[in-house]
């Protein structure tokens, strides 16, 4: 009998915190995705996470969460597909620890991610945002704040943990006015400020009067906004903005929905993709193709470049007796 618990402690402390440095965004995110699966297997079996053994974590069990994952809790296959991640990362661990269950770890790790539809990018025209931008209430304390920050995501589409993670020495104003931030993998990177937006910030940072330290966005008790608050005050604002621009409705806006509007008038102001990729953080230029496909202007203008199809409709029918002779031969 092989316990799981020393292995899955070294797997944290060790392989992802000292080996790996990984972020404390992947640790967490791995650490909900094995707390859900020993919760799973301990209402299944009744055993107890300490007392797991490796064969109470065979294939059979691993496949039943990832479908209770998508069955019963209702995650996307997305979820379903980042959970699995982080299962076969600790069994790829665990193979180097226990060879004994070699054969049990290697049917695991066969478990392949699940194929999911790719759906077309949803983005805001220029007119939608700006009446997303106006719904924000100027004479409240949370309206500058929530202008400001839509506005800032807008600009610079930054991803929303990038956003609340902002403190008050990130932004840069006047010459060279900038936001610098640190995305995926730890990449840091900078982005430029246009003008409207500096001005909101430098409104913004005047009347926060927070230390360098403090988070840019903030409660009134001075806590940094959450993500679900974020969502939470771009819902609010839609169902406002929608009054004078009702094709909002139509939309499903999320705070990622920023990020994409920003790449998408990068893209129609014809900024190359790599630029694209570079301002977004992005991996790879791959990245960046859904934008290109979700554009239709680019189609359209590709369309007028191309020979229009001149062929008359209807069936071709010969206009001589001889060609209509050869034809049926």
């Amino acid at each position: 009998m092989t316990l799981i618990a020393p292995t899955l402690q070294a797997f944290f402390t060790e392989r992802l915190a000292r080996q790996g440095q990984a972020s404390p965004r992947t640790i967490a995110a791995y650490r909900d995705a094995l707390r859900l699966l020993l919760g799973f297997v301990q209402q299944r079996t009744g055993i107890t996470p300490a007392k797991l053994d490796w064969n109470d974590l065979n294939a059979d069990v691993i496949s039943a969460f990832l479908n209770h994952l998508e069955d019963e809790r209702g995650n996307s296959t997305r979820t379903r597909n980042v959970r699995l991640t982080a299962i076969r990362s600790l069994f790829s661990y665990a193979a180097l620890q226990h060879p004994e269950h070699a054969l049990l770890i290697q049917r695991v790790l066969d478990i392949p991610p699940k194929r999911f539809d790719k759906r077309t990018v949803t983005f805001l025209t220029g007119q939608e945002v700006d009446a997303l931008l106006a719904a924000p209430d100027s004479k409240r304390w949370e309206g500058r704040r929530d202008k400001a920050m839509l506005a800032l995501a807008v600009q610079t589409g930054l991803r929303v943990t990038e956003l609340t993670s902002l403190n008050c020495d990130d932004i840069t104003l006047g010459d060279g006015a900038a936001v610098r931030c640190e995305g995926k993998g730890r990449k840091q990177r900078t982005v430029p400020l246009n003008r409207p937006v500096q001005n909101l910030l430098n409104s913004w940072l005047n009347e926060r009067a927070g230390r360098r330290s403090d988070p840019l966005f903030c409660t009134r008790t001075g806590r940094r906004l959450s993500r679900d608050a974020v969502a939470q005050r771009l819902s609010t604002h839609t169902q406002t903005a929608a009054r004078a621009c009702p094709s909002l409705l139509d939309k499903s806006i999320h705070p990622h929905v920023l990020r994409h509007s920003c790449a998408m008038s990068l893209l129609q102001a014809g900024v190359d993709t790599t630029v694209i990729a570079l301002w977004l953080g992005h991996a790879g230029v791959r990245s960046t193709d859904a934008y290109v496909h979700a554009d239709m202007t680019i189609k359209e203008k590709a369309l007028a470049l191309t020979a229009p199809v001149t062929a008359r409709p209807g069936r071709y029918r010969p206009t001589d007796k001889v060609l209509d002779f050869l034809d049926r031969l």
